[in-house]
Parts: C-alpha cells; structure tokens; sequence
C-alpha cells in the first residue's frame, strides 16, 4: 500500500500560499474595455505626448495615403490602416520622431455622382457652386465617419488636424506642384484620344479603369480598293480590316499595315479578292490551305487607296510597327480619334484626329445621317446591319472579352479625342532628362521594394504608360488654372500665373474659381514681367471681358499624388521629402506610388518617397473577391463587435501580405484563440508580481531565470529586427512562440512552485519575481504596436495608473552572465521528458510530482531547478548517458506542494511537509 499521508484527515494548506492575484481580468471584454483607452488616450493627448516624448529625436518621415471620403471602411482599410498603425507605433517605439498625418481623398467623379443621384431632377437647376457645396458636406460627414472607425481600430495619428484634398491650403498646395511642372516644360494642351465616359461625360486615366468582361460584336469588313494597280495588282480587291468596335468605322481614316509582313490576295467565294496577312489566312477563310493568288510585302501596299464603306471618303493604306499576326487580319482600321496607337500613326500621316462622338457617347451631325443622335453602344448594331446590306461584310459574330470600365461608375468607357491637358512623360525637362526616363533610373536600385517584384511591376507599368491626362470635366475638384482668350489659340498657363491663383486659393478654397472673375482671379498676376506669358498677355489686356476662364479640373490622382508637397512638405518640413516610406496595396503601383513619383520628380527632381511597402488584396476563404453581390463581405464592424479591434490587429499582424490573403470568420477566432493565450501569459506574469516591489540584482547565471533572461534577449533582438523591417509576421510567430512556448510551457511551469510554495520573501523566490519583471515590461512593450489596448492595461497594472506604454521605448538587451549550454540543456530536457512520459503510461502515472529523474547534467545546475524544468519531484545528477525515471509513490507527499522530495515528514502542526514548506509557513 502507498504512503499519501499518516493522518486521517488531509489538512489544508491554501490559505498558506502565495496565490497569483491580479487586477488585469483572464476575460478581456474588448468590445467594452477598448472604447474607454481610446477615450483615454485621447484626454491624455497620446499622440502629441508622444512626439514631444520624441522630439529632437531621429525622423522617421511616413506618409499616409488618402482613403476615398466615401462609405464606411472595408477589411482591405483594416489592413492597410491596422499596417501602417504598426509601422507609427514601432517606429516610435524605436525611438524613432515618426509623425503621422492622415489623409483623405475628397474630390472627384464617385461623390459627385452620388450627390447628383441623391438629387436628381434638381440637380438641373443647380449651378456648379451649389454642387459643389453638397460635395463638400458630403465627404466631410463620410471622412468623420470614416475617421471614428479608424480609431476604433486604435490607430494613432493627428486625427485632429488631418489633411484633406479639399482644404484651401491643400489645394493650394497641389497648384504650386502644377506651377513647377510647368515650368520644367511638361505640361501641354493637346485634342488627342483618352479614355472617356460617357456616363459621366469626363476624361478618365488608366489608373481609373477596372477590366470586366462585356459581350460585343467583332466584325471583318471588306474595304474596296479604288486603285488595285498602286501594288502591281490588275484586278479589284479589297483590304480586309477586323475590328471589335464597329462603331468607330465611321471615323476610319487609314488602314494599317505591317511593312515587313507578307499580304496575299485570297479569292472568297462570292469571287471577290480579299488581301489577308498569309499567316492569318488560314483562321480568317476557315479553310486548310488558303492559296493565294499572288502575294506582296506590306511595304508594296503603302499608299493603296480605298473608298469607306458608308461615309464619301477616300482614304490610304499606312505603315505602323504595332501591326501584329496575333489575330485579326494584319491590316488594321484605323481611326486616330479614337485610339492611342491610332492617333500617333494619324500624326506621322498628317490624318486629321476626327471625333463624330459626343460628351454624352451620341454621334455628331458630321456622322451618317441613319447614326446621327444614336449612342455608340447602338451604333454597333446599326453598323453591322449597315455593312451586311451593303455587302461590305465578311464576317461577324458575338464574343466575351475584357473591356474596360470606370473604376467607380462601373461603366463602359470608350477613347474619345477631345482637348485635355496632359502631363508628357517624355517631353525634355528644363533639369534634363524626361519624366520616364528620370522615374526608370530611381526605381531600378535607389527605390528600395518591400517585396522587391514591386520593382519590376513598376518599371513596367513606368515603361508603358502614356501620357497623364490631366483634366476632368467635373464641378467637383479642384481647377485647373488656365485662361484663354477669345481670337487666341495660345492660352495662359504660366508658373506664375499658377502660383497667382494658388495665392487666392490658398486664402479663400477652391470656390474662388467659380465665384471670382478671371480678371479677379489674375488681379495680383503681372503678365508684363512674366516672360512666359503670351504676348497677347501684355499691356493690360487681361483686364478684357473677353478673358475666360478655363472649365477642366484636375485629375484625382494629381491632388493626390501631389501630397508629398501638399501636406508633407508644408506640414513637416522640407526634410519630409523624399518621404522614408509609402504604404499600400498592389494597386498603388498603378496608381498613388506612380502619380506620387512623376510629379515629384518633376517639381524637385527628387522622388516622393526612398521605400515603398506593397500589400496584397483580401480575398474570401475560396480565392474570390470580396462584394457584396457575392455575399462573401466581412464587415469591419461586425468584427469589431464580435472580437474586439485588438484580436482583429493580432490577425493583421499574422499575414504574409506580399501577396493576396484569405480571410473569413474563422481565421478572426484563430487570432482570437492565440490572444488570449498570449493575454493569459501576460497575467500569470502581472498575477505573480502583486507583491513585489522592484529591485535591482544580480541573476545567478547558473539558475532557470537566467536561461529566462537569455531567451528575453533573443526575442528582443528578433523582434527589434523585424520590426525595423517590417516584418510583422515575424513579430507575431516570435511574440507568441515566447508566450505559449518559451514562457508558458517552460518557464512559468518550471516557477510556479517556488512562486506559490516558496516564503514570500526568499531569495529563489524574489530572484525570479526580479525576471519576472523583467521579463513582462519588456513583453508588454514589444507587444505594444500590435495590441495597444491590451499593452497598455497591461502596462497600468505593472507600473502604476498613470503611466503609458505608448509613451515609452522598445526594451533594450541585457547582459546575463552564464557558463551553461543551456541550448544543449533543453535538448537533453527534450529526453527526460519522454522518459518520463513513457513511465507514466508504463506505470499509469497521473502526476508526474509522484516521479523523479535520475540523468547526467552539469554540475553546477541546481538539482531542484532541474526538477522543476522537467516537472518531477526531485532529479538526481549521476554520470553516463543512461536516464533513469523513479516511481516515488512509496514516498510521503507533502500536503502543501505535493512534492516528494525525499524530505518530507510529520510536522509541529500534524501536517506531512516537505523542508522547504515547513520553514516557508514557520512549523
């Protein structure tokens, strides 16, 4: 029979304990504790507390970039907001000065839309100015919004003061960018096709298109030659074009061809002749082996003449390098007001950029008559029927492809010549070099990437994008300061005419456009000591009633883009430029990081920013984008009511986000699971520690607490690592590895006995109440960016009510002096612990307190450390490599720890007590 204990009634040792007491609670209540440290931090005035913690201090210059005023956050802000809030709190922690401003985006197509919709037939009657002021209250309530649910994610930053595209100085701000561009002699006014919709009757740039696929008729047509000898052919042929938009036949002015490729003359069976690229034939005739009637280069077919099918024209073959074999037919319509390449060949040819189309996407009264009025989108059928009555089609037949949309109407957009200003990305600046080539040269090796293939998506996208299309034809944004006067081809468009008007807008908002006069508007511009300005400037003819003012404003993406200036530079300082980072998703390199970039290099000649952080896009849990239709969303509030900002933040600091991630309700309890363990080992710390008061002291270096200390140095050194550099996911795998392994299933095993069991005030145990301490300041600060809610009530609890660990720096590493492989230890622990695992289910072993362990170990290790590391009752250092695992259940167990130490015994107060328990409680 096993010894338990000589009396006949156990006694009762609890109240003898040192019980972990603590009043950071096991149950977070998020939803219902976080609203109350926002309201907190911002009695306090956390955010410039902190950059007066910070002042003098190195800059770490970051840059938000402006959400759309428009609707309630979505998960994809969750992520880029919750991200760049890690990089503010690191940087600061780091000891780094990182100001952070946030920034709204508030002009623009998509709110002006709204509010027409939301007006309706009234909208009529309303002049620009009365629009633009239900714009204005529009995003104002949208960015309040948006703000509250920004900070409910606990972000921090001068939410008071924030920058907004449609505040004066702002705005004003975006002009002088505007000024110096024109200066360096980039920006011009040109009729020349851009993206256009018709919907809302506005110029669109290719960072404002979104591809969906759209049904259309792709039709081949038959172009009769009125000259067949011009190419040594005798008999009558045509030219067969191919084309997917039949509606711009009728502004066809020219065909093209490729000089180097070889053409033939196919006889179709109606007997007529059809010249074909060779290596289409095959596709286009749907037969095995075309064979032609004789061939020719398409050098030979330059200047073949051919009547239109519908319109009294005649027009020529013409000779372009983008001609491919891919599809189609080789030769290829050609109408330069409606196609970019079309419009270069049109200027090599001396074509006229001819646009029968409309604001509103209808054809003018220089159309057919049978189009005139029609829409574009009708046309395409009227103009197939047209074509097959006449006999001119070869061919048509309905097909799905990509087509592009405007990014928030989500509608059809067609090119469209019209005038526009652009900004030309290969035009000689007054410094040198181009726009281009200066953004290629920066982003080949001196732009640092993170992850580096945002480089090469970039210099892609740098290598073929066009010119910038300017010029919006809205009432909401902000104008884009030109004159022009009537009888005068040349406008006015000067840097300083610009900066005249940034002036005036500067001191009364962009409303002055539309209320002043263009001679009030220039009344402080001296165009006589302007050497830019037109001559029919001079001599006070601005002061003519014929002087008018421009009706374009400026793309978004400029107002935008131009916050480098705008809000950085005016607010920050010149320093500010180029900015140390740029945080957003891989959309950006299409969109803010490149229309960041030009115009910086443009205006300084210096880039917008030195690195660039790019994340991916949230998907569902199947791969698919995130909408509404699909019933796959997650909205950020109910997440916030379901788990708390800090639990949502713990996600976010999980992702890989180089690439797109997966989201979904149960990825949300994952992170929920892993913070509270990671809380819970935060309050087992601060629960140990209620009645210690700090003290400095020498670690013994041979003891389980330095090994403690050793792997709090590893982790603030990784952590600080990858922090700097942004690696959060790495943070988030070493902070819960160091609370769910290193600490938990280590230490804190190994200590729980001397904490609970050990006189309140011995040395062993004070010792490790000192790590201890140690160990949960530096803890709560290193967790700090990620969890600043849970940190800093955490923080509060250890060092007292009034204190902020937003406020305070990362733990440095400190020096512990030990002579012990404490690596080869935990490997040798790794082994005791299987064996010891393997005799409890030999011998059916349900506490491991009722074994000990006999193995090798250094010497100078203490035994009952070794014991407590491996959770046994005692370990005894022998020699060899053999382990040995001893059954202690014939031993007496102590009544207070349970331990069988080998010292226990019947005491002055009845009670079986090991040595150590008896001398903790004084019997």
């Amino acid at each position: 029979m096993r010894f338990e204990t000589a009396m006949t009634e156990q006694k009762t040792y609890k109240k003898t304990l040192n019980l972990p007491k603590t009043s950071f609670s096991m149950k977070a209540n998020l939803v219902q504790n976080e609203p109350a440290s926002i309201k907190r931090w911002d009695g306090m005035d956390l955010y410039r507390k902190v950059r007066q913690a910070r002042q003098g201090a190195k800059p770490y210059v970051f840059h938000d970039g402006p959400p759309y005023a428009n609707g309630s956050i979505h998960l994809g802000h969750l992520l880029n907001k919750v991200l760049k809030d890690l990089v503010v709190r690191s940087k600061t922690m780091a000891g780094y000065d990182c100001p952070f401003i946030p920034g709204w985006d508030c002009h623009g197509l998509p709110i002006e839309h709204k509010v027409m919709q939301e007006l309706g037939d009234a909208a009529r009657q309303m002049d620009a100015l009365a629009i633009r002021r239900k714009c204005q209250k529009y995003a104002a309530k949208f960015q309040k919004l948006q703000r509250g649910q920004m900070e409910r994610l606990l972000t921090v930053g001068d939410y008071d003061e924030p920058y907004l595209t449609m505040a004066p100085e702002y705005e004003a701000g975006v002009m002088e960018v505007f000024a110096e561009l024109i200066d360096q002699g980039v920006v011009y006014r040109a009729l020349k096709p851009v993206h256009w919709s018709p919907d809302n009757q506005t110029a669109l740039a290719e960072a404002e298109l979104e591809y969906y696929d759209r049904e259309d008729t792709s039709v081949f047509v038959l172009f009769e030659s009125t000259d067949p000898a011009a190419c040594g052919f005798a008999s009558p042929f045509s030219l067969m074009i191919w084309t997917t938009t039949p509606w711009t036949l009728p502004a066809n002015l020219a065909v093209a061809v490729h000089e180097r490729f070889e053409y033939g003359f196919y006889q179709l069976e109606d007997g007529r002749v059809a010249v074909i690229a060779c290596e289409l034939a095959k596709q286009v005739l749907r037969t095995d082996e075309p064979k032609p009637l004789t061939t020719v280069t398409g050098k030979q077919l330059l200047g073949v003449k051919y009547k239109h099918p519908f319109v009294d024209r005649t027009c020529p073959v013409v000779a372009a390098d983008y001609v491919t074999l891919e599809d189609g037919t080789g030769l290829v319509h050609t109408a330069p007001g409606h196609g970019a390449e079309d419009y270069h060949t049109g200027l090599k040819e001396g074509l006229d950029v001819y646009c029968p189309v409309r604001e509103d996407g209808t054809f003018d009264d220089t159309a057919p008559d049978w189009l005139q009025g029609k829409s574009i989108w009708d046309a395409n059928d009227l103009v197939v029927e047209h074509l097959r009555a006449s006999g001119h089609l070869f061919y048509d037949h309905k097909f799905t492809h990509s087509y592009p949309h405007d990014w928030r109407g989500k509608t059809p957009v067609i090119f469209r010549a019209t005038e526009q200003w652009f900004i030309g990305v290969d035009r000689d600046m007054q410094r040198g070099g181009t726009l281009r080539g200066t953004a290629l040269d920066l982003t080949a090796d001196q732009i640092k990437f993170i992850p580096d293939w945002g480089r090469n998506r970039m210099r892609g996208m740098l290598e073929s994008r066009p010119d910038w299309c300017l010029s919006r034809q809205r009432a909401w944004g902000l104008p884009i300061p030109w004159f022009h006067m009537e009888g005068e081809s040349e406008p006015l468009l000067t840097r300083a005419s610009v900066k005249a008007v940034a002036a005036m807008v500067r001191e009364h908002g962009s409303d002055v456009w539309f209320k002043a006069s263009a001679q009030e508007l220039l009344a402080d511009y001296d165009a006589d000591s302007d050497p830019d300005a037109p001559d029919w400037t001079k001599a006070g003819r601005l002061k003519s009633p014929r002087l008018t003012k421009g009706a374009d404003t400026f793309d978004v993406w400029f107002e935008s883009g131009s916050s480098w200036h705008a809000c950085m530079q005016q607010r920050v300082g010149d320093e500010a430029v180029p900015t140390d980072l740029y945080l957003e998703g891989s959309d950006q390199h299409r969109g803010w990081f490149q229309h960041s970039l030009l115009p910086a290099l443009g205006a300084t000649g210096k880039p917008a920013f030195t690195s660039v952080l790019t994340h991916g896009f949230i998907l569902d849990k199947n791969s698919r984008a995130m909408s509404k239709s699909l019933g796959n969303t997650i909205e950020v509030e109910d997440l916030l009511k379901d788990f708390g900002a800090d639990v949502c933040r713990w996600w976010v600091s999980s992702l890989n986000t180089d690439n797109d991630i997966k989201a979904d309700n149960d990825f949300f309890k994952v992170a929920g699971e892993e913070y509270r363990k990671v809380r819970n080992t935060i309050r087992f710390l601060l629960s140990n520690l209620s009645d210690y008061e700090p003290a400095a002291g020498d670690v013994e270096g041979n003891s389980i607490d330095a090994w403690a200390l050793v792997q709090l140095n590893k982790l603030i050194e990784r952590v600080r690592g990858d922090y700097e550099l942004h690696r959060y996911a790495c943070v988030h795998e070493e902070l819960f590895r160091f609370c769910n392994e290193t600490m938990s299933a280590v230490y804190l095993a190994a200590t729980k006995d001397r904490l609970y069991c050990d006189a309140p005030g011995s040395p062993r145990r004070r010792r490790t109440q000192q790590v201890m301490h140690t160990i949960t300041d530096a803890l709560i600060r290193l967790v700090a960016p990620i969890l600043p809610h849970t940190a800093d009530e955490a923080w509060r609890v250890l060092h007292g009510e009034n204190g902020c660990v937003h406020v305070e720096l990362f733990p440095d590493a400190q020096p512990v002096s030990t002579d012990v492989d404490w690596d080869e230890i935990m490997r040798q622990r790794d082994l005791w612990l299987k064996a010891i695992e393997d005799k409890r289910q030999q011998d059916d072993v349900d506490n491991p307190l009722d074994l000990g362990v006999r193995a090798a170990a250094p010497a100078q290790l203490d035994p009952v450390d070794l014991a407590d590391l491996c959770g046994v009752s005692r370990f005894e250092l022998i020699d060899g490599d053999a382990i040995e695992v001893v059954d202690l259940r014939d031993e007496p167990r102590c009544e207070r720890s349970w331990k069988r130490d080998g010292t226990v015994s019947q005491r002055s107060d009845g009670g079986m007590l090991s040595d150590r328990d008896a001398a903790a409680i004084g019997v």
